[in-house]
């Protein structure tokens, strides 16, 4: 994706909220040479960031009539309205590997064994991955197929193929859940509802008990008359 940003001369908190009024967003770009201060047109960028691969792929920005491979890094937005208020963007060096978080793009769940005949639900435990890559191979969203999936199952991360050249970035998890399966509410709801019936009904069973009535003493054997 390709996007148009302009230096910006005048630095500060009032310059900034100049520039909001204005219709523009402050920036800045940095990484492999000077940080630089950037302005762009909001209603561009605002529209930009509503597609994912603006936030998971490498971007060209063009700057002063050049162009340059970036990330975005970082932003904020206002705290209600929907305006972005500032923007990060960092410059890629081709021989340096990054770390970004890519989308996972999960499909074949309808599919599969667990749902279609045993109706269970799909948890999407995780939906996006920190991956490790050189520019060149950082791919904008990771294919996951469901397809296999089968009741009391669960997907990991060594379950599936990463594109060549890409390692996940786990933070210690040797083997991450990214998808679980789970019964459906009915299966579940069954065994609670035995569990809950059996201590009421020993309960009543010992209620029973303990207000029969006691048996009745034998009479007593009136002695013969000699």
């Amino acid at each position: 994706m390709k996007f148009v940003a302009f230096e910006r001369q005048v630095q500060g908190t009032g310059a900034s909220r100049r520039l909001r009024k204005a219709g523009k967003v402050p920036g800045i770009v940095y990484g492999a040479g000077e940080p630089k201060m950037i302005e762009l047109d909001h209603n561009a960028l605002f529209h930009a960031m509503k597609k994912e691969a603006f936030h998971s792929s490498i971007l060209e920005m063009e700057l002063n009539g050049n162009v340059e491979k970036v990330l975005l890094r970082d932003y904020q937005m206002h705290a209600f309205k929907p305006q972005v208020l500032h923007v990060d963007f960092q410059r890629v060096d081709a021989k340096t590997r990054l770390h970004m978080k890519v989308p996972l793009h999960y499909s074949g769940e309808e599919e599969s064994p667990a749902v279609k005949l045993d109706h269970c639900l799909v948890n999407h435990v995780v939906n996006e991955l920190e991956v490790a890559c050189l520019p060149a191979d950082l791919p904008e969203f990771i294919a996951v197929d469901l397809s296999t999936l089968v009741k009391g199952g669960s997907l990991h991360l060594k379950d599936i193929k990463l594109p060549k050249g890409v390692t996940a970035v786990t933070h210690g998890k040797a083997n991450p859940v990214l998808v679980s399966v789970t019964a459906p509410a009915a299966e579940v709801a069954e065994p609670a509802a035995e569990a809950a019936a059996a201590p009421a009904a020993a309960g009543k069973a010992a209620a029973g008990k303990a207000g029969a009535k006691p048996a009745a003493a034998p009479a007593a054997k009136t002695p013969a008359k000699k």
